[in-house]
């Protein structure tokens, strides 16, 4: 199964993803605009994933929807100054598992079309934050392999980390999530 960052890399260069990264960092008007003009069929890909993944439907949320959500929220947000590709879709998978907790979260008064996965999603969302509170790391792998959909090298190439150590990180993330989730 490729990744949506694997798929998105073989429509578009890499350098051309870079050039337009380091304009948004750069602060030139319109850059942000247009990385996500170019993103956004690989967004919707990963808004996509992200909503079947999760078994809930986002707590009535819809692909387009989260992907356009997802983008209000990142323009807003002055840290977001990704230096590559994969870091830029890290941050844009963790916005979007974000924003589907909130729309499960029970005080919002959606109408939930499954609630016992509902529930499952949000004990989930709290064990991450907690293993993310004790071993960030193992949360960055967790929500880069899980909620970003990247393979291990990847992984290891964002985080400057050997595949292996990914690896171990991954299973080692597992079973801590695992005992957080009893």
């Amino acid at each position: 199964m490729a990744t949506v960052a694997g798929e998105w890399r073989g429509r578009m260069g890499d350098d051309e993803v870079d050039e337009l990264i380091a304009r948004v960092n750069a602060g030139e008007a319109g850059a942000l605009d247009a990385l996500f003009a170019t993103a956004y069929p690989a967004l919707r890909e990963l808004a996509h994933a992200r909503l079947r993944d999760g078994g809930c439907h986002g707590g009535g949320l819809h692909t387009t929807q989260l992907v356009h959500e997802s983008y209000l929220r990142l323009a807003h947000d002055a840290r977001l100054r990704p230096e590559s590709r994969r870091e830029f879709f890290a941050y844009a998978a963790r916005v979007m598992r974000e924003l589907i907790v909130e729309a499960l979260t029970p005080d919002t008064h959606v109408e939930l079309q499954r609630p016992s996965q509902a529930d499952e999603v949000l004990r989930v969302h709290e064990a991450l934050a907690a293993l993310q509170a004790a071993e960030p790391r193992l949360a960055q792998v967790v929500e880069m392999r899980y909620f970003g959909g990247y393979t291990e090298a990847e992984i290891g190439a964002a985080m400057g980390l050997t595949e292996r150590t990914v690896r171990r990180d991954w299973e080692k993330a597992r079973l801590l999530l695992l005992a957080l989730l009893k």
